[in-house]
């Protein structure tokens, strides 16, 4: 059994990863909500393959670093500080490569071996520290830009959203309830895991507010009919130059949105200072087989093959505003979120 959960109260999914003596537990995204079944990965290895066999996603993965990352350093605590912070940075490299197009993971590591690299001694309890200040700092970063993100919309606004933004939604969704905004959403269910069914909606629901599953094929002829007031995704990147990166679908609903006058609001802490434009960012493509069946159920036949980018590049022309921890900057300036721009 996991340990108990560090944040009662909160969706069961904004505390899905932890950490225990035994190893780090991952809530199975694969079966929420229809079971409540837990992954125990007791190695690094085992933490990655939980990743990359999608156990956990969206901010999951940046928790089960941080995790993992400790899990490595329990496994050199009697080895010298040089041995041990080698072997952390191989770790580290196994992790970040299980989402390629996500840059959370990066940081996530990041945060640990900065902290055992200023350690003379102790290297466990290094990344220990570094790894509950990883996450210490996300929470509290999903928690300004969710107030910004709040601050946009308007007091009874009806939301889209499309596959998962974890912590990133959460905390929008408690700024807004908490300035007395009246918010109703829809969720697009989000093939081919179906996220936005069971993980968006689910947790919505969870949360108290009006929500509303459609296919993914519906949004556009409702921000047509002027039933949308805001299209609202998280982005597993952003670049510098405002291009958003997120769950393949996020570009149509954001032309489509453009077309029909719906701000699009994209959620990230930050723009990814590594990633100039959109042609830097390595789009993961996953099994197309994943796309021929539902829930475990074949949906085509052996005679056709599935083709499956789990990620799409939304143009910044699309995009009404990136809201970051720091303020909703529009997409051709969030680069001044480095060089202390101030946010619109």
């Amino acid at each position: 059994m996991p340990p108990p959960a560090e944040h009662p109260g909160s969706p069961t999914l904004a505390d899905s990863v932890r950490l225990a003596d035994d190893g780090v537990h991952i809530l199975d995204r694969r079966v929420f909500p229809f079971e409540h079944r837990w992954v125990h990965a007791r190695t690094v290895e085992e933490v990655a393959r939980a990743i990359e066999d999608m156990v956990t996603q969206s901010s999951g993965p940046y928790f089960a670093v941080l995790w993992g990352m400790v899990l490595a350093a329990r496994e050199v605590a009697d080895a010298d500080p040089d041995t041990a912070r080698a072997h952390l940075r191989a770790a580290g490299d196994r992790l970040i490569a299980t989402r390629p197009t996500n840059d959370q993971p990066r940081k996530a590591v990041a945060h640990v071996l900065a902290a055992v690299d200023a350690a003379e001694h102790d290297i466990a309890a290094a990344a220990l520290a570094g790894a509950r200040a990883g996450d210490a700092d996300y929470r509290q970063r999903s928690r300004a830009m969710g107030r910004a993100a709040a601050d946009l919309l308007p007091q009874q606004a009806r939301v889209l959203t499309h596959c998962w933004g974890d912590l990133y939604l959460v905390g929008m969704v408690e700024a807004a309830l908490q300035q007395g905004k009246q918010l109703s959403f829809v969720c697009t269910e989000t093939r081919p895991y179906l996220q936005g069914a069971r993980l968006t909606a689910e947790t919505l629901a969870e949360m108290g507010v009006q929500t509303t599953l459609v296919t993914d094929g519906m949004p556009a002829s409702l921000m047509r009919a002027g039933q949308l007031d805001a299209l609202v995704t998280a982005s597993d990147r952003v670049t510098m130059d405002g291009h958003v990166i997120n769950k393949v679908g996020t570009l149509q609903l954001a032309v489509a949105a453009h077309t029909f006058g719906v701000p699009y609001h994209a959620l990230c802490h930050a723009p990814d200072p590594e990633s100039a434009t959109g042609a830097d960012v390595p789009i993961e493509f996953r099994d197309g087989e994943d796309v021929l069946h539902t829930l475990g159920r074949r949906t085509a036949s052996r005679r056709v093959q599935g083709l499956y980018p789990a990620f799409d590049v939304t143009d910044p022309r699309f995009v009404s505003t990136v809201v970051t921890d720091r303020g909703a900057f529009p997409p051709q300036r969030v680069h001044e979120y480095w060089s202390g721009g101030t946010a619109s």
